[in-house]
Order: structure tokens, then C-alpha cells, then sequence
């Protein structure tokens, strides 16, 4: 069973899974919703079609003091919304922070120009949100 990393964002929302072992994450795709949350619900159940998933790691946008923000609670519906459409998936979240800047710090070593950038960052951010938890596991 993999594990899918989400990185829940206002317009785009980052997508990583594990291979069959859980032992690395591959950036999988960008979903691009505009706000609309059925957009990325329908998309993740046809993965779950695709893949044998167990859980679904989900970026806690916290800030940099470590309170919650509107993108908390944001997020924190975003997940409620899953548990009731995907009961048998366990939901786990994990701190996010910085794995954006991480992501953009990645993009610039690889010289990808501004235009792309705009469409990886977030599948770039899911697989170090997906990688966090690995670790997290392992330890």
C-alpha cells in the first residue's frame, strides 16, 4: 500500500506518492482547482483506482510561530471533506512549513525557468511533505 503527500493550496494542489515500499516519493502531478474542491476529490479517487493507497499525507500549512492561520483552517476543511468521501483511508498531517522556499531552492539548482516553475512547485512541495513523513516514520 503507498502513501499519496498532498500539498493543499487555494488554486493548486501538489501530489506525491510513495513507491510500493514507502520508501521514496515521486512527485505525481499538479492539480490545478480554482477553489473548487470536487475538482481534487474526483481526482483523488481516480488515483485511488490507479494506485493501492493507504493514507494521504496532508501539508498543515502552519506559520512560521507556529500558529494556525486562515490557511489552517482552510486546509482543516479541505481534510473533513476527505475523511467523509474517503472513510477507509487514514488522513495523517505534517508541519509544511518551509517546503515551499525548499521547493523554489530545488527549481533554482535545476535552472527551471519562471514559467514552469509556476506548475511543479506543488508537486515539488508534496514530495517533501511526503518525504518528511517517511522520515518521521522511520525514526
Amino acid at each position: 500500500m503507498r502513501i499519496l503527500g498532498i500539498d493543499y493550496g487555494d488554486a493548486r494542489v501538489g501530489i506525491a506518492i510513495t513507491d510500493e515500499l514507502n520508501i521514496t516519493a515521486q512527485g505525481l502531478e499538479t492539480i490545478h482547482h480554482n477553489g473548487n474542491d470536487k475538482i481534487v476529490l474526483k481526482r483523488l479517487e481516480e488515483l485511488l483506482k490507479i494506485y493501492e493507497i493507504s493514507t494521504f499525507v496532508i501539508g498543515m500549512p502552519i506559520n512560521m510561530d507556529g500558529t494556525s492561520g486562515k490557511r489552517v483552517e482552510v486546509t482543516k476543511k479541505f481534510i473533513h471533506k476527505i475523511k467523509c468521501k474517503f472513510n477507509n483511508i487514514n488522513i495523517e498531517t505534517i508541519d509544511e512549513r518551509l517546503t515551499t522556499v525548499a521547493a523554489h531552492k530545488t527549481m533554482n539548482f535545476l535552472n527551471i525557468n519562471n514559467k514552469r516553475k509556476k506548475n511543479i512547485v506543488d508537486t515539488i512541495s508534496a514530495v517533501y511533505i511526503l518525504e518528511m513523513y517517511i522520515n518521521k516514520q522511520s525514526h
